[in-house]
């Protein structure tokens, strides 16, 4: 195998194999690096994938909105000449409601209008005729089931807001594969089931790449895209360093559940981010959900090792059901849940981290889980950019890239994901970005 690459991408995530495809289009020649047996077999694999474009930040929405339309037509965004299956994308619809914790959309409906995202203000009335039995009072704001407040209720109505362009990949790791496909239809290798143990770093520049099995790999540059080890592969890059933006790991759980009445009346596929209970769920096979929470006034985050952390659900699971039962009476407890435990990677302010660093030639995408696979396609693109620009002279940290979304033509200042940046106050500090 060659030995010597323009870039080593470290980690073959939704993010990382989406980032080899835009540089390995742009013709660098690109190896990518992960200790699994393949793409999207980490962290990706236990997304629930929901593409949705309302966010607390106008950069967020912007390229939320450029990666939904990527997503819906995903075998054109490819361009795969070989026959192979593509992971599907299902058109769905996102509901929310307006309430306290979320500034009553007033920041997401106007970035929304800026940037021509469709919404609808939907009636109480047009809520009931799609969600006959969903009850439709005030619960918020959340809290765990055993605070005294929960299932108060307010009768005042919700307002809700309906934004037509959504949707989910019911198979992200397949996802993942296609993107790694694609790199290496433009020359792109990978290299499975080895870590990275070092990155040179000679008169402070990248120079090579160490992996588990021994091999050194030169390489001009290294992008740390290793999610849940993304903090690590800084330790290897910038040893004692540390950015004004730090990471965490973090798990998360989402319940699988049967619940008929999700639906709509109508059959439309709609996804719902409940601000007001704190949960989300979008449509899985059959009569089943899939149920994940926002957060609530008593859950506790559960910092998690990446190499050693328990992947059964933990009885903190349970709370989002129960939040999801007061806005479905009809939905039954189950004695045993089922579901998903896994890891996210977040920053401090749960917006990610797409920058470059003090060492020349070493990259990083990292906090990007829980809220970045809707973005993954136009990330890769936009870091593809950052980096060709930083290895062309540009002082990104002196003056920000600016970065032109494709099919959406709107402009976003890389600044925005700085490693530097305060911590922004817009944030949600929460999954929903």
């Amino acid at each position: 195998m060659t030995k010597q690459f323009d870039a080593i991408v470290i980690g073959a995530g939704i993010i990382g194999t989406s980032i080899a495809f835009s540089l390995s289009k742009q013709g660098w020649q690109v190896l990518v690096v992960d200790p699994l047996a393949g793409a999207g077999q980490g962290a990706t694999s236990s997304s629930v994938a929901m593409v949705r474009t309302q966010y607390s930040t106008m950069e967020g929405s912007a390229l939320a909105w450029e990666g939904f339309h990527c997503w819906q037509d995903w075998s054109g965004f490819l361009e795969l000449t070989s026959d192979e299956p593509i992971a599907p994308f299902h058109l769905a619809g996102v509901l929310t409601f307006k309430t306290a914790n979320n500034g009553f959309l007033r920041r997401q409906l106007e970035f929304s209008r800026q940037l021509g995202i469709p919404f609808e203000c939907w009636s109480v009335t047009k809520l009931q005729s799609l969600f006959p039995n969903w009850d439709l009072a005030s619960f918020g704001p959340p809290v765990t089931s055993d605070d005294p407040e929960f299932g108060a209720r307010s009768e005042t109505a919700l307002e809700s807001v309906f934004f037509p362009k959504g949707g989910f990949c019911p198979d992200p790791q397949l996802a993942a594969h296609n993107l790694q496909r694609a790199a290496q239809q433009h020359g792109a290798h990978f290299r499975f089931g080895e870590r990275v143990t070092d990155i040179d770093i000679t008169e402070n520049h990248v120079r090579a790449v160490t992996l588990s099995g021994g091999d050194r790999v030169d390489c001009q540059i290294a992008v740390n895209a290793a999610g849940p080890h993304g903090r690590a592969i800084n330790a290897l890059a910038e040893p004692g360093v540390q950015h004004r933006i730090q990471t965490r790991v973090v798990r998360h759980e989402v319940a699988h559940i049967c619940c008929a009445d999700a639906a709509t009346s109508d059959q439309s596929l709609i996804m719902l981010y409940d601000t007001d209970i704190g949960g989300y769920i979008r449509a899985d096979t059959g009569e089943n959900v899939l149920a994940g929470s926002l957060g609530a006034r008593g859950e506790i985050e559960m910092a998690a090792d990446p190499d050693d952390f328990d992947r059964n659900l933990s009885p903190q699971s349970i709370e989002a059901v129960y939040r999801l039962a007061q806005r479905i009476p009809s939905l039954g407890i189950p004695n045993t849940l089922a579901g998903v435990a896994d890891l996210w990677d977040v920053s401090d302010d749960w917006i990610p981290v797409y920058d470059c660093t003090d060492v020349s030639g070493y990259y990083i995408a990292i906090g990007t889980s829980g809220n970045q696979f809707k973005t993954a396609p136009a990330v890769g693109e936009m870091m593809a950019a950052l980096i060709s620009a930083c290895e062309q002279g540009a002082d990104h940290d002196r003056n920000p890239i600016r970065f032109q979304l494709a099919r959406t033509g709107h402009e976003i200042n890389l600044g925005f994901f700085s490693r530097n940046r305060a911590p922004n106050p817009a944030s949600s500090l929460s999954v929903l970005g």
